[in-house]
């Protein structure tokens, strides 16, 4: 049985998100590498939908770190960061995105493979929850999987997505059970409805990090 929002059980997912997503360990690099260029001082960094911790793993030890919160609504993906960072720094949380309630207290608001757990408004409130939770200049940085414009683009895409996780030791089975999430356990919308969801919730800088078949990257700013 899961026990959390995704597909996977707490206790196989680093090696069951690694046979799903291709370029999974490159989206945490990205993230620190954009930190590093857009705060030089020490950070107040929340990652919600944190799971097992793979972006704290990225963050400490690269970044100078204030404080740092671990938020997921699973007990079991908290559970697991707690046993994996031990710091004074480290905080963590059992919550829900959706009732984030934090007011200008970050500079960095991480979500990675979050939002489009999300429906439409759910995802506008959380926006915008996300921009009153960061300082004057903070970042918010989100990955995510989007929507191809067509529904040719979509079928040539879910296809190299299906011999990715196949190539990666996923029975056919267990692929076209992810594939078929698609539309019914996550929604995911296209770069350009991404880019304007960004600018209506308030952010003055909207930009685009990273992208490839599935999945993109966006960083917005206070």
């Amino acid at each position: 049985m899961v026990d959390n929002t995704s597909a996977f059980h707490s206790s196989e997912y680093d090696r069951k998100i690694r046979q799903t997503f291709p370029y999974y360990e490159d989206f945490f690099a990205q993230v620190v590498e954009l930190v590093r260029t857009v705060h030089a001082g020490p950070v107040c960094w929340l990652d919600v939908g944190c799971g097992t911790g793979m972006m704290g793993s990225a963050a400490f030890g690269n970044i100078p770190l204030e404080r740092f919160v671990f938020m997921d609504s699973s007990e079991g993906m908290i559970g697991r960061a707690k046993e994996r960072f031990r710091f004074p720094n480290a905080e963590f949380s059992v919550s829900d995105v959706r009732d984030l309630q934090y007011e200008n207290e970050f500079d960095v608001i991480t979500a990675i493979q979050v939002f489009h757990f999300l429906q439409a408004e759910e995802r506008r409130t959380v926006l915008r929850q996300c921009h009153a939770a960061l300082k004057e200049n903070g970042i918010l940085v989100s990955f995510e999987n989007i929507a191809p414009f067509t529904e040719t683009g979509k079928t040539v895409c879910l296809e190299k997505w299906r011999r990715f996780q196949m190539e990666q030791g996923k029975s056919r089975e267990e692929t076209e059970g992810h594939i078929s999430r698609y539309g019914k356990d996550y929604f995911p919308i296209t770069i350009e409805e991404h880019l304007r969801l960004l600018r209506e919730s308030g952010f003055r800088v909207v930009e685009m990090l990273w992208f490839s078949n599935t999945q993109a990257g966006f960083w917005a700013m206070k």
